[in-house]
């Protein structure tokens, strides 16, 4: 069972994460073991007396995550490590730049419905009925400096809009838990080390052909159709490679 920490509502820090730290907190530490199922997402929102749009964005960003998994009809599980694979991960941008005493910001640069054209047709695995998508670009700073640029595509619902005050920190689960009427149940993430293009570099700051990390992401739901695509450049000369064998951290 999830502890009863509490989560403080008038952080600044957005509750969805705080309740993600929480569970993903409990996975790394084996409280919460895997296999074991998790508890509803109406029973999370009462124990913690927050929405059930919280919670769902909070297991999104799990399952992403790869720390849990959704089975229809039957719940959210906790994932087994997969000591076969390289698990890799970019170290928290929040936390990281915390523990050196900096300040981070996520910048919206863009936020607009676009026309669906036949590379996003293919991308998404879906006919010429989806006229639509949902496209986003952001940018991570610390102290002014430019340090990932991310851009973003889920499918357009025209029926659950999206509030402006929960564009600040469009992850794609999130934005895919909360915009669309698909449920986020598994993700694929892939890195390269690429050289940035003469646009990322010029958001970024460096100059052309810089290195950096390229992760593409790609969402699925149930069915495992894809739901969600975002590419992310990171400068080389500003995150380092992490890899772990198992979630869990040595007391």
């Amino acid at each position: 069972m999830i502890q009863t920490e509490m989560i403080d509502k008038n952080s600044v820090i957005p509750i969805y994460y705080q309740l993600y730290k929480l569970i993903e907190g409990q996975i790394r530490r084996g409280d919460l073991k895997p296999g074991e199922c998790l508890p509803t997402e109406h029973e999370i929102s009462s124990r913690f007396e927050i929405s059930r749009m919280t919670v769902r964005r909070a297991i999104a960003e799990l399952v992403s995550a790869g720390m849990v998994y959704a089975q229809q009809g039957r719940g959210t599980f906790v994932a087994t490590p997969k000591l076969d694979n390289i698990v890799f991960e970019l170290n928290d941008f929040n936390e990281e730049i915390k523990k050196r005493g900096l300040n981070y910001k996520t910048t919206l640069l863009e936020a607009r419905i676009i026309k669906a054209d036949k590379e996003l047709r293919e991308k998404f695995q879906v006919g010429e009925d989806f006229k639509r998508f949902l496209f986003f670009r952001t940018v991570l700073s610390a102290e002014d400096e430019r340090l990932s640029y991310e851009v973003k595509y889920t499918i357009y619902s025209k029926s659950m809009p999206i509030l402006e005050s929960e564009l600040k920190d469009p992850s794609l689960p999130g934005l895919i838990a909360s915009h669309t009427e698909y449920v986020p149940m598994s993700a694929k993430k892939v890195l390269q080390v690429a050289a940035c293009t003469a646009e990322e570099a010029g958001i970024l700051g460096i100059a052309p052909n810089s290195p950096v990390f390229l992760i593409e992401q790609t969402i699925y739901d149930q069915d495992l159709k894809p739901v969600g695509w975002s590419k992310a450049v990171y400068r080389g000369d500003r995150y380092k490679l992490t890899s772990y064998d198992g979630w869990y951290k040595k007391d």
